[in-house]
């Protein structure tokens, strides 16, 4: 059965680089894994090492004009099939993992058609895989609308903060609100330092946050971006490598 992760959190938290490790240790470990780019920034490819990619949004403008053609037959099959085609051919295979990117919001115009029909072809496409990673947005837009129905597991990255941590909050409340189909929901507080620790954990602990994981603040990870090399090249005995191990456990893999 296929798992399903979802990485949310609010700009600046290192959510992506948090879902760029993850998706560099399960494909290290022969995970046959799809990372899903839900963020509307497209920070993941750059990320992962991948650049030059083709996005969901605009296969779905294109599809979006292509209805108000007329079409023989069955209309709906036709459009089915044309949107699925298109959404396989930009999927990128990369060494140890695909790769799909959801791009910008759609523009002017209802595309709750368009939407539905990609939604049962996400159903389909995402049990093809072992694991999905999803580097969603903070406002969980992407849950909302249900392109992606069930989610087993939400990690809400945090900064070391207090208002980092009232975010992770809010967003664990907002996912109640929607009721939706997300199964556990998790905190992973990024660059830790020794000083402040102790004190995360306990308000961790005061705001009733599952917190499974502290990475520690990486110089690694700050020269490899000044550098602009990607993090799957990061080494394995890198302080958050080695953290993002712990966290995987946690996880139950």
């Amino acid at each position: 059965m296929t798992r399903v992760i979802a990485i949310t959190g609010k700009g600046g938290t290192g959510k992506t680089a948090v879902a760029a490790l993850l998706i560099r240790y399960l494909s290290k470990k022969g995970k046959f894994l799809l990372a899903v780019d839900a963020d509307a920034d497209t920070n993941l490819p750059e990320t992962l090492g991948c650049e030059d990619v083709k996005t969901v949004g605009e296969v779905k403008e294109y599809l979006q004009a292509e209805i108000t053609k007329p079409k023989p037959d069955n209309p709906d099959m036709n459009k089915e099939s044309i949107l699925k085609s298109k959404v396989y051919e930009i999927i990128e295979e990369m060494p140890g993992y695909d790769l799909l990117v959801m791009g910008r919001p759609e523009g002017s115009g209802c595309y709750c058609y368009v939407n539905n029909l990609l939604r049962g072809i996400m159903d389909k496409l995402i049990t093809n895989y072992d694991v999905v990673i999803i580097d969603a947005e903070a406002g969980l837009e992407h849950f909302s609308r249900k392109i992606i129905r069930d989610i087993d597991d939400l990690i809400v990255v945090t900064d070391a903060s207090r208002r980092g941590f009232r975010t992770a909050e809010r967003i664990r409340e907002l996912v109640e609100e929607l009721d939706s189909n997300i199964g556990r929901i998790h905190v992973i507080a990024n660059k830790v330092t020794d000083a402040n620790r102790e004190e995360l954990i306990k308000l961790a602990e005061d705001l009733k946050l599952n917190m499974i994981g502290m990475i520690p603040l990486d110089p690694k990870i700050e020269e490899m971006d000044i550098k602009g090399i990607p993090l799957f090249k990061i080494p394995d005995d890198s302080i958050a490598a080695v953290e993002i191990e712990s966290i995987v456990k946690k996880l139950g893999f």
